[in-house]
């Protein structure tokens, strides 16, 4: 069911039992009011009965009042007077007084005040009055339906307008509904409309305020598909153009292997071979997880993380490098009490970044060197003795693919890119330099501006 329709459903639904509620609450309210109107007129009319009989025997005996005016008749105006009664009693219970309805008013000799009496089969509102002396008891009464007409007369006056322009508010309301619902209609029009690249963001200057967040959240999620599209189409054109070079290289070497004439020649180009296939498995790994991480599927998880873990499983993975190239690895973790670097994160993610750092440190690390690993409560720094970075190197850092000239280890140039993003998923940053002696290469990861 379409929002419109299901609009109309409801103001159909709910008009008229907000109208029925309404309609309620008024004849109640409608009938206290002619109730308080009417018991008035009978409490005065009994009044002047009693004030009347108080002073003696009305003539002595039975009295029947004139008749009243016919209804209709020229003295009688609007008039009604049938459903009005007057009676008196004596102390003995005889009729002293009436009119011809007050004939049959029960006699209550005990009675008070207002009792609703059974008068000939229908419902009378009878007021009783006993006089100061006893003597006489004077009633005035009035039928039910009288007031009852009257209250139903004048909702029906109230109703009856509301009906018939009914089917006018019903018009109005589709047309009102149609109209609020207009701004819906064009954006579903636009949408419709637009070419599958077009991920431009929708105006809301002059959308209604109900729209604006749709809008809003409509156009972040087309900046995350415009974003996710260009690390793609980014990330395809660089893997064309790095992967060119490696199988090149590779087609060239086992061109030289399958040409070796001595065994010489042959292992040199057996060794060759192998550390191509070795810096091409390299460059796939670290453009995976690279795409990995940019394309949001590793998205950090919020647990407690502890670095033991991690510290542990980063150096078994750097382990075999150090050890071909005679690197000491040391860790230094904080005092006793201290909890180290507290964060909330992925485990497995900020395994990478550590092991990114660690490779780097000690793949360009001098050999027979050492590589140090700190960890402190506010942050984490990875130094080696290598020769310390340029300005230009430090501000490029992190560049996809880029790797300072004269890098005799295999590299891809993607680990920096790496560690930035995954540092960026958790809050930190990672800030590049020499040591604090001015030699070496100090890599820190800290809490960023947010997070500090």
């Amino acid at each position: 069911m379409s929002l419109q329709r299901r609009l109309l459903l409801y103001l159909l639904i709910c008009a008229p039992l907000v109208w029925g509620v309404a309609l309620y609450f008024s004849i109640q309210r409608a009938r206290h009011e002619v109730n308080e109107m009417f018991d008035t007129q009978l409490i005065r009319l009994a009044r002047q009965v009693y004030a009347t009989a108080g002073h003696g025997d009305p003539q002595g005996g039975f009295t029947m009042l004139p008749a009243a005016p016919r209804e209709g008749a020229p003295d009688a105006g609007e008039s009604d007077v049938r459903d009005l009664a007057v009676a008196v009693w004596d102390d003995k219970g005889g009729m002293a007084m009436s009119d011809r309805e007050g004939v049959d008013l029960p006699y209550r000799p005990t009675a008070s005040g207002f009792v609703d009496e059974q008068v000939a089969g229908r419902l009378w509102r009878v007021y009783y009055l006993q006089t100061t002396d006893g003597r006489w008891l004077v009633a005035a009464g009035q039928g039910a339906y009288e007031r009852d007409e009257l209250v139903y007369g004048l909702t029906v006056t109230q109703v009856v307008p509301w009906l018939l322009v009914l089917p006018v508010l019903l018009v109005v309301m589709t047309w009102a509904v149609r109209r609020a619902l207009a701004p819906m209609h064009q954006l579903t029009d636009e949408l419709a409309g637009r070419d599958a690249q077009d991920l431009q963001a929708v105006p809301d200057a002059r959308a209604p305020a109900e729209l604006k967040p749709l809008l809003r959240a409509m156009n972040g999620l087309f900046t995350r598909i415009d974003q996710l599209l260009v690390r793609e189409r980014r990330f395809t054109a660089d893997a064309a153009h790095e992967l060119r070079t490696p199988i090149a290289v590779l087609r060239a070497q086992w061109d030289v292997l399958r040409r070796s004439a001595t065994p010489v020649e042959r292992q040199a180009a057996e060794a060759r071979l192998g550390a191509g296939l070795d810096r091409m498995e390299r460059l796939v790994t670290q453009m995976l997880a690279l795409s990995r991480v940019e394309s949001g599927a590793a998205a950090p998880l919020r647990v407690d993380v502890d670095w033991c873990v991690i510290v542990e499983q980063a150096m078994s993975d750097c382990l075999a490098l150090a050890e071909r190239r005679r690197i000491e690895l040391a860790c230094e973790w904080p005092a006793a009490g201290v909890h180290p670097l507290p964060l909330l994160g992925d485990p497995p993610l900020l395994t990478v970044m550590l092991r990114n750092l660690l490779d780097n440190a000690v793949r360009y690390a001098p050999e027979g060197s050492s590589v140090v690993l700190r960890i402190d409560r506010e942050h984490l720094d990875i130094e080696n003795d290598g020769p310390p970075l340029s300005a230009e190197q430090i501000q490029r850092a992190g560049e996809r693919f880029y790797r300072p000239d004269g890098q005799a280890e295999v590299g891809s140039g993607l680990g920096i890119s790496i560690v930035r993003r995954i540092a960026q998923l958790h809050g930190l940053e990672l800030v590049l330099g020499p040591r604090a002696d001015g030699r070496g290469v100090r890599a820190l990861l800290q809490f960023d501006a947010a997070h500090r």
